[in-house]
């Protein structure tokens, strides 16, 4: 089994090092490389593995289901609505100063993004049901 050594200022790698660009023409050419790593349940301490995977392996095999359809939807116009929402000049001024007051309250809303997002997902919310 080959082992990955990774540099002292690297401590864990987890994801997609390298991906495959399914727009081009030499897609079913390129690999992508994944690097994974847990805490081992062991002393083992090979607990980072590197996979290679082609273009087969990270393309969905099945048809989007309803539920994924309506999910995607509502997180679409949800996303719009707060883009469009930051640039309302009408707003704005308003939006900071609810949202430095109910920052420092439990279970506010940490950043401004977060804050947009929740107001604009109960507006959807309420009037799509």
């Amino acid at each position: 089994m080959a082992v990955v050594e990774w540099a002292d200022a690297i401590k864990t790698v987890s994801g997609a090092l390298t991906r495959i660009n399914k727009k081009s023409a030499h897609a079913r050419d390129q690999k992508m490389i994944l690097g994974t790593h847990r805490k081992a349940a062991t002393t083992n301490p090979n607990c980072t593995r590197l996979y290679l995977r082609g273009l087969s392996s990270i393309t969905r095999s099945t048809p989007y289901s309803a539920d994924e359809l309506a999910a995607q939807n509502k997180f679409g116009e949800i996303a719009a609505a707060v883009a469009a929402r930051r640039k309302d000049l009408t707003k704005i001024a308003t939006d900071n100063a609810n949202f430095k007051a109910q920052k420092d309250e439990p279970n506010g809303k940490k950043t401004m993004r977060s804050y947009l997002w929740s107001l604009e997902k109960a507006a959807w919310e309420q009037a799509n049901g």
